[in-house]
């Protein structure tokens, strides 16, 4: 049996002592490690691979730390971020959770929190692929046994009306599984199905992330991790079925508050 390849950690400082100071210590960790010297040169390295951590400097030329934890949370929601700072206040503490931090520590840090931070941070990370794979398995379990349930139903049966959505020009079929625009046919994955199904079925209303996740994704998380999980769906599901995905007239974002089908 193959054994895992060690976790992806990216260090972004625009110090050069300390990223390869941190780097050299994760890496006698045991760690894959990469350092970037900018929340810039750090993005691209995201859009080419994946990394499942990275330790990023709060104070940076360009865009700093907090801007880059939300670039990331769009690109890689999945990956952990751990801001460090020598400039805290509770304003900046505050804002790097919200744009989905999993942890603030303080400069000079000691080594020691540093690794505990780095270890919570990817069995936590672990914790919650463990929980998707779950779901997803259960997905294909369901849809298997619905599928041998409709099999034995004669071809003669009528179709439930019930099983149709139709707000404005966008119709969705519970039991094809099928969603048309204005009559043109798009293809959607599982999830991008059950959130547009939640959302046409409270059309006019507006649902949380929370809620969005539980209907689409079969669990529960908090508020900052259901909005950084809808929030990709959400972008890939706008491309499928806006006109024009900047201008969103389908998918409508509430800010603070979460998605409305108008």
């Amino acid at each position: 049996m193959e054994s895992e390849p060690p976790p992806r950690i990216l260090i972004v400082d625009d110090e050069a002592v300390a990223r390869t100071t941190l780097a050299e210590v994760l890496r006698l960790e045991g760690y894959d490690v990469q350092v970037a010297a900018s929340g810039e040169e750090a993005l691209r390295l995201v859009e080419r691979q994946p990394f499942d951590l990275m330790v990023v400097d709060l104070k940076m030329p360009g865009m700093d730390g907090i801007q880059l934890t939300e670039a990331v949370q769009n690109r890689a929601p999945d990956t952990v971020i751990i801001l460090l700072t020598a400039f805290a206040t509770l304003e900046t503490a505050i804002e790097a959770i919200r744009r989905g931090a999993h942890d603030y520590l303080l400069k000079p840090c000691p080594i020691p929190q540093i690794l505990e931070s780095v270890r919570k941070g990817l069995d936590k990370s672990r914790q919650e692929r463990r929980r998707r794979e779950l779901v997803a398995r259960l997905e294909r379990t369901v849809s298997e046994l619905v599928a041998t349930e409709r099999g034995a139903v004669s071809v003669n049966a009528t179709p439930r009306a019930k099983g149709v959505l139709r707000v404005q020009d966008v119709e969705l079929d519970r039991d094809r599984h099928t969603v048309t625009v204005g009559g043109r046919a798009i293809n959607l994955t599982p999830t991008e199905f059950k959130l547009l199904a939640c959302l046409m079925e409270n059309a006019g209303q507006v649902c949380t992330p929370q809620e969005l996740v539980r209907r689409a994704q079969g669990y529960e998380t908090d508020p900052w991790g259901a909005r950084a999980i809808v929030r990709v769906h959400v972008r890939r599901l706008r491309q499928k079925l806006e006109p024009d995905p900047s201008r969103p007239r389908y998918v409508v974002n509430v800010r603070g508050v979460g998605y409305l089908f108008p």
